[in-house]
């Protein structure tokens, strides 16, 4: 019978381990951005070192504004005065994310520099000139680190965009207020209604009429009708060299309106072309009452009025 021989003890076996599971977040570091990286964090930081390089960046761009020539109707006194207002007020948008501050001064500005005659491309000039210092800073700081550097312009540079087209489009808004209010006064001298004698009373037009200003002027005469209590007007179109279809039907339109308020309509100053196409385009001129110039426009008013004019005898010496 063959014995039977054990085998000889060996080294103890390692024991065998579960494989590890390897978090996500150990592999993908950037995958769930850390409070140190998000963006609102990223902004205070940039924040807090724009503030406490204040005075000098705001001199590099004031230095900056006056070397391109920018708000030059404005004294460096008062360039520098507004540029430490707006740099304060950037610096709070960016901190908050929030453009209502930013409109307000926007519009507060505009008020102060539309009327000295700075125009659109020198606001939007000054405002692109302190993103660009503003962003100079902030690379000088995290040149070292460039995957911070990146972190912190992606950051930066659309909080920056809103607020500089913020400012562009206040400053756009106050500047087309200014110029429709002036094109209004424009309209309103170029189109005075005045009284001649009592119940009497003269438009001298002057410029070409569109449908905006034709209806401005029917509202200027009905007013001036009712508050002079006037029975004729004398509309003179002299200084008016054409007129369409649409206008020309707009001056029909008022001399009815006109007598519906009790007052008399005589057209002074009918060049050619203007009769030409009253005629072209079928207006009812039985509605209206012509006369060749301004002149004789007066006297046949003061006839309908039973004016009369009686010569004065020389006074005897």
């Amino acid at each position: 019978m063959r014995a039977y021989r054990s085998p000889a003890p060996g080294p103890p076996a390692r024991p065998r381990l579960a494989p590890a599971r390897i978090s996500r977040r150990s592999v993908e570091p950037d995958a769930v951005p850390s409070a140190r990286t998000s963006k609102a964090v990223l902004l205070r930081e940039i924040v807090a070192h724009l503030r406490q390089g204040r005075t000098q960046l705001r001199d590099e761009w004031v230095r900056r504004i006056i070397e391109a020539r920018l708000l030059t109707a404005m004294s460096q006194d008062e360039i520098f005065m507004e540029a430490t207002s707006v740099y304060d007020n950037y610096l709070d948008a960016l901190e908050t994310g929030t453009l209502e501050a930013v409109q307000a001064y926007a519009g507060q500005l505009s008020e102060r520099i539309v009327p000295r005659g700075v125009e659109t491309r020198e606001v939007v000039g000054i405002v692109l000139l302190l993103r660009d210092v503003l962003a100079r800073s902030l690379f000088a700081k995290y040149r070292a680190d460039f995957q911070l550097l990146n972190r912190i312009l992606d950051a930066y540079e659309p909080a920056a965009n809103r607020i500089a087209t913020t400012v562009a489009v206040g400053f756009v808004q106050e500047r087309e207020r200014v110029i429709r209010e002036q094109q209004e006064a424009i309209r309103e001298l170029s189109t005075p209604v005045l009284p001649v004698r009592e119940r009497l009373l003269i438009l001298p037009i002057i410029g070409l009429i569109d449908a905006q200003r034709a209806r401005q002027l029917t509202e200027q005469l009905l007013r001036a009708i009712r508050s002079n209590r006037a029975k004729v007007v004398v509309i003179d179109i002299t200084g008016v060299p054409a007129m369409d279809a649409n206008v020309a039907n707009h001056l029909v339109r008022t001399v009815d309106a006109s007598r519906l308020q009790g007052a008399m309509v005589i057209v002074t100053g009918l060049s050619p072309e203007i009769a030409q196409t009253l005629v072209t385009i079928g207006v009812d001129l039985s509605k209206m009452n012509t006369v060749g110039d301004l002149q004789g426009g007066i006297e046949e008013a003061e006839r309908l009025l039973g004016y009369q004019v009686v010569p004065v005898p020389e006074a005897r010496r």
